[in-house]
C-alpha cells in the first residue's frame, strides 16, 4: 500500500495496548460470557470500523474493547478461577478438537459460579446470531452520494423482427432439429 505525506499515521504509543495473551481453550470456554460482557463496546467498535472504513479513527474504541476484555478476565480470576480452570483444562485435554460435549459437568459448575458470584447467565444458544439494532452515541457519518443515482441511457435496442434471418450455412448443430 502506498502512503503519501498527507496521511497521518498513529504514533507507536497510540497503538500500544496490553495484550490478551490466552490460549485457545481459555478463550473458547469464556467466549459466551466475554461476548455478553463486552457486547456494547464491541458492537460500537465494529460499527465504527464498518461506517468509517478507516481503522485509525477507531483506535480508542479498540483500546476500550481490549480493556473490557482484560477487566472481564480480572473479575473471572478473582471470583471463579478454580471452576474456570477445570472447565478450560477439560476442553483442552478431553478431545483433539476442543469439543464441549465431554465437559458438561465442569461447564455446569462454571456456569453456576458465574451466576452466583458475577450475576451473569450463559447466553442461550443462538444469542449471538440474532439481529440487533445498536444505538450509537456517535453521530452518523456523512455518506457519499449513491452511485445508483446516476442516470444511464437505455440499453441498445434489439434488432427489429423484420430483419431476414437466413438458415445457417453449414446446417445446425443438432441435425434432427433443422428444416
Amino acid at each position: 500500500m502506498v502512503v503519501t505525506n498527507d496521511v497521518e499515521l498513529p504514533t507507536f504509543s497510540d497503538l500500544t495496548v496490553p495484550e490478551v495473551d490466552l490460549t485457545t481453550s481459555t478463550l473458547m470456554t469464556a467466549a459466551p460470557y466475554l461476548g455478553k460482557a463486552c457486547e456494547v463496546i464491541n458492537n460500537e467498535y465494529m460499527l465504527c470500523r464498518y461506517e468509517l472504513n478507516d481503522p485509525r479513527a477507531c483506535i480508542q474504541l479498540g483500546k476500550r474493547v481490549t480493556e473490557c476484555t482484560l477487566d472481564f478476565f480480572r473479575k473471572l480470576k478473582k471470583n471463579c478461577l478454580e471452576e474456570f480452570n477445570q472447565y478450560a483444562e477439560c476442553v483442552d485435554k478431553s478431545s483433539g478438537n476442543y469439543a464441549f460435549g465431554p465437559c458438561r459437568t465442569t461447564q455446569a459448575a462454571f456456569d453456576g459460579c458465574m451466576k452466583d458470584k458475577l450475576s451473569m447467565e450463559r447466553p442461550d444458544f443462538g444469542y449471538f446470531t440474532r439481529p440487533r439494532i445498536h444505538c450509537s452515541p456517535r453521530p452518523a457519518p456523512e455518506s457519499p452520494p449513491c452511485p445508483c443515482a446516476k442516470k444511464f441511457p437505455d440499453a441498445t435496442p434489439s434488432l427489429p423482427d423484420s430483419v431476414p434471418r437466413p438458415h445457417s450455412r453449414f446446417s445446425g448443430r443438432f441435425y434432427w432439429t433443422t428444416d
